[in-house]
């Protein structure tokens, strides 16, 4: 598994351990960095202080555009997903828009339902869509 897929994978667990535990990610991220066992790769760190930086914006556009879903009944590990490949593609100017899909519906292929990995194509492809429109 490449470097950055391992990242994503390490800050999707960041992610979804701070909504578990109730704790800003950032707060968690520095718990994982005083430890630092494992180590928590660069690329993970700036995931999770990017998604916690803009998550409130990230939110308003999946609640928008998921169309018969809210975010509190998506499935928790879904809606981390969604907000790392939604902060990598309203946000990463370094990674390619089909990028940053490919490895959230990879995210979802491995660790979440049978549903979720055309779901979250389906979601992140219409914001890369409207992506030119929308105010971040």
């Amino acid at each position: 598994m490449p470097a950055r897929s391992k990242a994503r994978k390490r800050a999707l667990d960041l992610l979804y351990e701070s909504e578990a535990r109730g704790l800003p990610p950032v707060e968690l991220l520095a718990e994982r960095l005083s430890e630092a066992d494992p180590p928590v790769p660069e690329y993970a760190v700036t995931l999770v202080e990017g998604v916690d930086a803009h998550v409130g914006r990230i939110d308003e556009l999946l609640a928008e555009h998921a169309v018969g879903w809210t975010l509190d009944r998506m499935p928790a590990v879904d809606r981390n997903i969604l907000r790392l490949g939604a902060y990598e593609l309203l946000y990463a100017s370094d990674i390619p828009d089909p990028v940053a899909i490919a490895e959230a519906v990879e995210l979802a292929r491995d660790l979440s339902t049978d549903e979720s990995p055309a779901f979250i194509n389906g979601l992140l492809a219409r914001l890369m869509e409207l992506k030119p429109t929308l105010t971040v």
